[in-house]
């Protein structure tokens, strides 16, 4: 058995191959880049008006109007002291403008433009350069591509980017009582539903899960089960079967598919059984049967892994501290993870920390972690691992 700080430690110090690819611009979001990017040209790439209105030539409150220009004209004016020109959002601003006024403080009279107020030198000018210059860094790689970021590599005249790739990840789950929701329960059967809350929370994080399998208690079906998928695998997650329990087949499946041990058990509750492995370039997590146990090692163990392997900088659940709306004793002997919900900046201990219980999970957004027969005061901070 190892401590929660020695399973994720052994977790990160995998040494992982990660695999690169060239992707468009149009299907990279949440993708962490592969390559610093950089500015080849100023953005941006001349001096253009920040508004529709006017581009005027000197400090003044009164111009002759001398033309107009709009977003992708490329013609070259030059303004002359007193003149003014019609200018568009994005467009070039002429030569000698000192300032562009919004339409809305101006009014026409003949050719004449009369300002409500005196421009201010350089206002509403979007001056070259100002967002980023030629040559500078704009993402470093392990970057994650948003929404903003893509809009911004686009603007960059990128089509494509270097990306890692992101890991393949399989699903099986085992027990002899479950059954597909949708199907009509029997005596001592349970619904399934361990299987969708992890390809949930993975696909949540940018990882879909390709392939799930429900098995049964049987060693020679888990066996075959895993052999199947851990050939198609980078990452294979496994629920339920990995306990003592006399139809727990998981672990002995695993050993006798080449998978090599790389901790199993963790003191912490919930999830003490866990079981972590690797053969070759694959990697295994045997999570605990009961849904909030198994849902709590994915966000704490799994995730991380899934994103040191898709080379990102983020490394699973953002952790906060925040003061405990009650006072809560952890009265068991080991450290825990307790479903919890934040408002406010403050964490509140639900009640259902059963292992078996999602009902709670449900209903928060965060794990709180509480030290083993800790009394916590309210108003005192613990540490938070945000969900949502």
């Amino acid at each position: 058995m190892v401590t929660i700080q020695e399973a994720l430690k052994i977790i990160n110090d995998q040494n992982v191959e990660l695999k690169t690819e060239s992707r468009n611009l149009n299907d990279c979001l949440g993708f962490s880049l592969a390559e610093n990017i950089t500015a080849s040209f100023d953005m941006p790439s001349f001096d253009n008006s920040a508004m529709d209105g006017y581009a005027l030539c000197g400090i003044s409150k009164q111009y002759i109007i001398v033309g107009e220009v709009a977003a992708g004209d490329s013609s070259d004016i030059e303004l002359e002291n007193g003149e003014a020109i019609r200018i568009f959002t994005g467009a070039r601003v002429p030569e000698n403008t000192s300032a562009v006024m919004m339409q809305e403080k101006t009014k026409l009279e003949g050719d004449k433009l009369i300002l409500e107020e005196e421009p201010k030198p350089g206002q509403s000018i979007r001056k070259q350069g100002g967002e980023l210059k030629t040559g500078q860094e704009v993402f470093k790689k392990n970057y994650t591509i948003t929404a903003a970021g893509i809009g911004l590599i686009g603007a960059l005249g990128i089509d494509k980017v270097e990306v890692y790739k992101k890991p393949k990840i399989n699903l099986i789950t085992t027990g002899n009582e479950l059954i597909e929701p949708g199907k009509p329960k029997k005596e001592g059967q349970i619904y399934e539903s361990n299987s969708y809350a992890l390809a949930a929370a993975a696909g949540k994080y940018g990882f879909p899960v390709t392939q799930k399998l429900q098995i049964e208690d049987d060693f020679k079906a888990i066996k075959s089960g895993i052999k199947k998928l851990l050939e198609t695998s980078d990452v294979l997650i496994l629920s339920g079967g990995i306990s003592v329990g006399d139809y727990d087949y998981v672990k002995q499946a695993l050993e006798e598919n080449g998978v090599k041990e790389q901790f199993y058990k963790v003191f912490q509750k919930p999830g003490k059984p866990l079981y972590f492995g690797r053969k070759e370039n694959k990697f295994v997590f045997a999570l605990p049967g009961n849904p909030a146990s198994s849902l709590s090692c994915f966000y704490i163990y799994v995730l991380p892994f899934l994103d040191k392997i898709n080379g990102s900088k983020r490394l699973g659940l953002e952790k906060y501290s925040f003061p405990i709306s009650q006072n809560y004793e952890n009265r068991s002997d080991r450290p825990s993870f307790l479903k919890a919900k934040v408002t406010d900046s403050k964490v509140e201990i639900l009640n259902g920390q059963g292992s078996s219980m999602i009902q709670s999970m449900a209903q928060g957004n965060a794990l709180a972690f509480i030290d083993a027969e800790t009394l916590i005061k309210k108003g005192e901070p613990i540490d938070c691992y945000i969900i949502s």
